[in-house]
């Protein structure tokens, strides 16, 4: 039996940071990874075309390119260069008019301001709040809970920025919190179609933060890509962990976490083998953890009984298209964005993600696209264009919209539905099909087959609506990394603080680990 410091199960971003934090604090560390290639949700391939890159899952990286627990690893040493659009986010109207997002403030804002006076300005001091307020609230979101020291910082700033307004602000929904702050369509359209990139329905409170974030990132840091496909940031995350020796395993499916008397003792994997060690992060799902890899008898009652209302977000179809040629946009946007979003109007887009929350497959799905090869060139030959867009659909099917679908998502439901995600893009780029070379299509069961954190297609971990945030993830009076049992950490987008790739549910992990080491042995010392 092999026998090392800390165990990570899963080598996604968030079991590879953690890992590398181990490591750096000079434990030994070995990571396990069910596939065959490292990276979880953060990898890329060439299936689909010869000569073009697709990123299999996630693509655009802000939280990463501010994730205080990333940018301390220094990747760019390690390998990763990254990579930007002309425009950050762009969204066409079926009118031939654009809402543009470019990383320049004073840009974006004339672009608003052309398209309805007062809009510029208005962008401008939505920026100026940020300015004040961007650095503690990111920080506070992806602390461990409480989140004291930036919860300070932005308590301190409340004063100067409107005091309880702010706070009101910050849970307000999306649909109404720009409302007597713009006038025209615009940057409304672009902050909504942010929170689409969460779960949380639009009328929901959480969504307007979450359309801010994202907004706002896209702002100041951009929507980047590293160079050459996602599996590059993967990449410069291994090499780092093995410059300080520490060791990823891939095939290697760990089906059980073995405790005794409280206390994790090692795992086993499928194969037989078994390690010991007193630390395990587990970079899995909760439902995984508490229902699969632990024996029942080693789960309190009370996280059996929470984890039976655990809510998953909702699955996921994503198609990757390569393309012989740009989009033949019908009216082409003044600079090309790297991620577009596809909706003729806020109300449709909300219809939409309201449609999926109540079971129903929608006919005009909202969808959220990528153009690779816009945004990094050596994703596919010259002239050409490495595309992909998702959607989100039901983990529970009701019904569909348009009358055909049964939710059941085999080959004909997944080609008939990629028909209609791309007669919403053929809509506002005629002779957008007549470009496909190849297309792949990856619904809820092939996603998860790739990787089996995303149960059903859910890219989130669970849904990240309040009720399953902060001290209720992954389930109620949690919030932390820590679990019931000794030297065992949830550090995966199920625990706090939730989906997107930031690396800091491993952090949170890691240090919380790393606290527990120094702790006498009686108080819970690894």
């Amino acid at each position: 039996m092999s026998r090392v410091d800390a165990i990570v199960i899963g080598s996604g971003p968030n079991g590879l940071v953690g890992a590398n934090r181990l490591a750096d604090a000079g434990w030994s560390v070995l990571v396990l990874e069910q596939q065959p290639t490292y990276g979880g949700a953060v990898r890329h391939d060439t299936d689909v075309h010869e000569g073009f890159r697709h990123d299999t899952f996630s693509a655009f990286y802000p939280l990463a390119a501010a994730s205080p627990a990333l940018l301390s690893l220094d990747l760019e040493r390690w390998g990763v260069r990254w990579r930007h659009a002309p425009a950050v986010l762009g969204h066409p109207f079926p009118d031939g008019s654009w809402a543009l997002q470019v990383r320049d403030r004073e840009q974006t804002a004339a672009g608003f301001e052309q398209a309805q006076p007062g809009d510029g300005e208005a962008w401008l001091r939505l920026c100026a709040l940020w300015d004040e307020i961007g650095e503690q609230l990111i920080g506070a979101l992806l602390s461990p809970f409480p989140p004291v020291r930036h919860g300070a910082g932005l308590a301190a700033k409340l004063p100067k920025v409107g005091g309880l307004d702010l706070v009101k602000m910050l849970l307000t929904p999306a649909v109404d919190l720009w409302r007597g702050r713009f006038q025209g369509k615009h940057p409304t359209i672009l902050l909504a179609g942010n929170a689409g990139h969460s779960d949380i329905p639009l009328e929901a409170p959480g969504s307007g933060v979450m359309g801010l974030l994202m907004t706002m990132l896209g702002q100041t840091v951009g929507f980047p890509v590293p160079e050459g496909g996602a599996g590059e940031l993967s990449a410069a995350l291994v090499r780092r962990l093995e410059a300080r020796g520490g060791s990823v395993r891939c095939n290697a499916e760990v089906t059980h976490i073995d405790v005794d008397r409280g206390r994790v003792t090692g795992v086993r994997t499928a194969d037989g083998e078994r390690y010991g060690t007193d630390v395990v992060l587990a970079d899995v799902s909760a439902p995984a953890l508490y229902g699969r890899l632990l024996d029942e008898r080693d789960v309190p009652a009370r996280i059996q009984r929470r984890m039976s209302t655990f809510q998953w977000d909702p699955g996921t179809v994503k198609v990757d298209w390569a393309l012989d040629g740009p989009v033949p946009w019908d009216s082409p946007p003044a600079q090309t964005p790297g991620t577009v979003h596809i909706a003729d109007s806020m109300p449709q887009m909300s219809e939409a993600l309201s449609q999926v929350h109540a079971g129903l497959i929608p006919d005009k799905p909202f969808l959220l696209t990528g153009l690779m090869t816009t945004t990094d060139p050596t994703r596919s030959p010259e002239g050409t264009e490495t595309m992909w867009a998702y959607t989100h659909v039901p983990q529970h099917v009701r019904g569909d919209v348009g009358e055909e679908l049964e939710g059941t998502w085999d080959a004909d439901e997944r080609e008939r539905f990629a028909d209609r995600m791309q007669a919403r893009i053929e809509a506002l780029a005629p002779g957008f099909g007549s470009r496909v070379l190849s297309r792949r299509v990856l619904g809820p069961r092939e996603l998860e087959a790739r990787n089996a954190n995303l149960f059903g297609g859910a890219v989130g971990g669970g849904t990240q609506q309040l009720h399953q945030e902060l001290i209720f993830r992954p389930v109620s009076g949690t919030g932390r990394a820590d679990t019931a049992i000794r030297g065992l950490y949830l550090a995966s987008s199920s625990a706090h603080p939730g989906g997107g790739v930031h690396g800091a549910a491993g952090n949170n992990a890691a240090r919380a680990a790393l606290f527990k080491a120094r702790l006498p042995r009686s108080l819970g010392m690894r």
